[in-house]
């Protein structure tokens, strides 16, 4: 008796050893699924994680549950700064420094100019479906549609993608005459959209399908949700809208003072940190009419709506997960792809005829619903930049510096003010997944894995010594250590360079140049350096970005109205000659 007693005992002893082995082993074995969440033109505080005003319950349960960062900055324009996200390079080594729609023609040819993703780069959905990663991506591509360039032939296995700028939220067409019907695909096959369209519903519902249809669960799964909210046109349901008029029927000085406020509460910034007033070329909310007043703030009404109906098709995805037991062995990232959009094109000299002649309206009684066209316009878009100066497309800090949050397995909870760049992204992955860091490391990708600080091993991956540059549109920027190095271009900016302070002037109001020439002529340096290793072309000493888009819109305005002002004239004709007839048949 007393030996089967004690064989038992051993034999109990070896099967839960076995146990604790396999346990472990699949514990180290599975790397986390990680889904990337790309929204588009959303400002730093946007969420409400970070002191917006939005309803963003399922972005702030993530944040809430991660890291917050508060220093980390793309790109100023969408492109660019996709370009450098999926694959951890320098916008110019990507083939995408700058947006088609920027560059002047003889520029189009240039080498490292062709506008769309070159293929000497390995995507991060490259990088993790060699490791056995299943991919998938739905949403705002933007990097070329060519043979070799759709995300379809870069590492992704499924995917349900806008090649485009930006486009109709509920229908399947154009939102600026420069773009033809807007294109959409499917697994690398050109597609029209569901009569139910509506982009951040039908996003998640894309992948959630080519999940169901594919995912088995024994391999780590790499999702990518690109969303269009809230790219121009802001469009959402109206039952998104009408619960934030009244907020924004105070004005856009207020709503920027705010968030100033939130942001010095949040630890944003400093308490005592110099931030600027809007700038003083934009119009005083006093200055509007009554009924300007009442369309502007409902215009922001819809971007407010926009964003919380993002969120709400995020927590359609995430209770997905949850119900297939994928959410806790999960990493979330979510962030944007540059600060909010300030132009509002139905405001250039002839898009109000074409608008027509595409089916929209500006009506305030749906404004947002199928068929609006509306934008935030500046004013709102230097509001919701707050505490910073400029807005998207400039690199004001305003331009550049927007949300970024990564969530789930192992990640600490609480804020991260470590300078962080949009290259970073991908080498941060890499490591999440557990690739083999002596792979991430033969790779000389221009960013660097974050995971040092998650880990909490170190509080900075950049040193104070070290120079990071960005070039975009001839906006430019060097960060080294908490100075900034800034050329802000025209209309909006001055096109001269400055140097801030961002640890107490986040807001750049006090230009360091002139006292402190030695650290200035330093940084210059440091950009000029940057500029030969990247290979940054110089535009034209006449150059704005908003001069060059204007011309290519009147150039396909006019196109686009030619054949009815034709029509019109023959038809003109055709009545006089008509009406002549009839008198002479009357003489005669």
């Amino acid at each position: 008796m007393l030996l089967y007693k004690e064989k038992s005992r051993f034999i109990f002893l070896i099967v839960g050893i076995f146990l604790s082995i396999n346990v472990f082993a699949d514990s180290i074995a599975t790397p986390p699924n990680i889904v990337l969440i790309l929204a588009d033109d959303v400002a730093l505080m946007d969420f409400g994680a970070y002191g917006g005003e939005a309803n963003t319950p399922n972005i702030d349960r993530l944040a809430g549950k991660g890291t917050i960062f508060t220093n980390y900055h793309a790109s100023p324009m969408c492109a660019t700064s996709r370009a450098m996200l999926l694959t951890g390079y320098d916008s110019h080594l990507t083939g995408v420094p700058n947006l088609p729609l920027f560059l002047p023609p003889e520029y189009v040819t240039k080498p490292g100019y062709e506008g769309y993703l070159n293929s000497k780069l390995k995507t991060v959905a490259t990088f993790l479906k060699e490791e056995g990663y299943q991919t998938y991506m739905t949403g705002k591509w933007h990097l070329g549609h060519s043979s070799t360039n759709l995300p379809s032939k870069r590492g992704f296995d499924r995917t349900f993608i806008l090649d485009a700028s930006g486009a109709d939220n509920y229908e399947h067409k154009a939102y600026l005459p420069t773009q033809s019907k807007p294109p959409w695909f499917e697994d690398g096959q050109p597609i029209d959209l569901p009569e139910d369209f509506y982009s951040s519903k039908t996003l998640v519902d894309k992948m959630i399908q080519f999940m169901n249809e594919d995912y088995q669960g024994a391999h780590p799964f790499f999702s990518f949700l690109s969303f269009q909210a809230v790219h121009v046109p802001v469009q959402v349901p109206k039952e998104y809208t009408e619960k934030y008029i009244a907020q924004y029927e105070q004005g856009w000085e207020k709503i920027r003072q705010q968030r100033i406020a939130n942001a010095k509460k949040l630890g944003l910034i400093p308490s005592d940190a110099s931030v600027g007033e809007m700038l003083p070329v934009l119009k005083k909310w006093d200055e509007l009419t009554l009924e300007e007043q009442k369309y502007t703030a409902k215009s922001m009404a819809v971007n407010a709506g926009m964003l919380e109906a993002m969120d709400f098709h995020i927590g359609r995805y995430i209770q997905y997960l949850e119900q297939k037991g994928l959410f806790e062995n999960t990493i979330f990232i979510v962030t944007s792809d540059n600060g909010p959009e300030a132009s509002d094109p139905s405001q250039v000299f002839g898009m109000e005829t074409w608008m027509k002649s595409a089916g929209y309206h500006t009506d305030y009684d749906k404004l947002g619903e199928r068929g609006s066209f509306v934008g935030i316009g500046p004013q709102f878009a230097s509001a919701a930049a707050g505490p910073s100066a400029f807005f998207k497309f400039y690199a004001g800090e305003g331009g550049l510096r927007v949300p970024f949050i990564v969530s789930g397995k192992s990640i600490p909870q609480g804020q991260q003010k470590a300078f962080s760049f949009i290259t970073d992204v991908t080498p941060t992955i890499l490591d999440l997944a557990s690739i083999d860091s002596a792979k991430i490391a033969s790779v000389d990708f221009s960013g660097r894995s974050l995971q040092p600080i998650l880990k909490g091993e170190r509080e900075h991956i950049y040193g104070p010594d070290e120079p990071i540059g960005m070039e975009a549109a001839k906006q430019a920027a060097l960060f080294k250590g908490d100075h900034k190095l800034v050329y802000v271009g025209k209309p909006y900016g001055d096109g001269v360079w400055r140097m801030f302070n961002l640890a107490n002037d986040p807001g750049e109001t006090n230009d360091l140049a002139p006292t402190n020439p030695a650290l200035f002529k330093e940084l210059t340096e440091d950009y000029e350096t940057y500029k030969a290793a990247v290979g940054v072309l110089e535009m034209p000493d006449d150059y704005e970005t908003l001069k060059e888009v204007t011309a290519k819109l009147m150039r396909q305005i006019k196109a686009a109205v030619t054949p009815y002002l034709i029509g019109f004239m023959v038809l003109l004709i055709g009545l006089l000659i008509r009406r002549r007839m009839k008198r002479k048949n009357a003489v005669s």
